[in-house]
């Protein structure tokens, strides 16, 4: 861990926070924080001119993974007026509940959190929360419900963590109308694979197969986004032979159109999805 406690997680949050809001601050032209419907349209808009003098700005939704930082949920209204929008209440096990390598229930403080959090439509993130208190938190939460980077297990043959999705779990937030966003690691996508294996071993069919996986299970392509986790520290060396670059993800659009998607579901896989949820979430 980064801190040592609430207080500490808490400075360390509202400085990362900073440094986003003084990123738009001082680039305005490249980059635009995303607090309500109006400013997304405003990005959106600027995207889908056809001739443009200049490239568009990247809209920046913040998300908050571990919720340690929020050290009461009354402090939940000055983290949502800064432009807090997601939040995940875990990354290991907090205080809020299990999460990735220390299995757990929702606690009492974690049931707090969540009543405070649907007060302001914060959208509850599933991604790293142990499945107990995954599925704890879909009886009680009436929110917008995603897990922001999460693969299927099933597709992880030997693998028992529960950093992954069950298809209990993934039916769970099929049924809430939520979205699932494909993680890019390597490690996530084939069984076995560690840190320092050849990269050649993973491809992007991986990720398709993860893609399909999800989309088979809900009936549509409506419920599964790009993941990726690139911002993890995973390094190029920890994701598929064909990544060297973001634009790379590309082609993976043409191995989906083998697996008879269409252009619009491609479409949907590719952005459109996150885009809908994303409206259902910012006021």
């Amino acid at each position: 861990m980064c801190y040592q406690d609430e207080n500490q997680a808490y400075d360390l949050y509202n400085r990362q926070l900073d440094a986003y809001h003084r990123l738009v601050e001082m680039h305005e032209d490249k980059f635009r924080l995303l607090m309500s419907q109006s400013d997304l349209r405003s990005v959106l808009g600027q995207w889908n001119i056809a001739e443009r003098t200049q490239e568009p700005p990247v809209g920046l939704v913040i998300l908050m993974e571990n919720a340690e930082g929020i050290r009461d949920p009354g402090e939940l209204e000055m983290w949502w007026q800064r432009g807090l929008r997601l939040i995940g209440p875990a990354w290991a096990g907090t205080r809020f509940c299990g999460g990735t390598r220390e299995p757990g229930p929702l606690t009492q403080q974690g049931y707090a959190l969540l009543e405070s959090m649907a007060e302001y439509g914060f959208g509850l993130d599933l991604s790293h929360m142990d499945e107990k208190a995954a599925l704890q938190a879909l009886d009680v939460y009436p929110g917008q419900i995603l897990a922001s980077h999460s693969n299927a297990l099933a597709l992880l043959a030997g693998t028992d963590s529960n950093r992954h999705l069950t298809d209990r779990l993934i039916k769970a937030i099929l049924e809430r109308d939520g979205v699932i966003g494909v993680v890019f690691y390597n490690k996530f996508l084939k069984a076995g694979w560690e840190k320092g294996d050849p990269r050649e071993q993973v491809t992007f069919q991986h990720v398709v197969a993860q893609i399909d996986y999800i989309c088979q299970l809900a009936g549509d392509a409506r419920h599964v986004g790009i993941g990726s986790d690139f911002d993890g520290g995973l390094g190029v060396q920890s994701v598929p032979a064909e990544i060297d670059t973001i634009a790379d993800l590309q082609n993976l659009a043409p191995l989906l159109s083998e697996r008879g998607y269409s252009d619009a579901d491609i479409a949907a896989i590719f952005g459109q999805n996150w885009l809908t949820h994303l409206t259902s979430i910012l006021p």
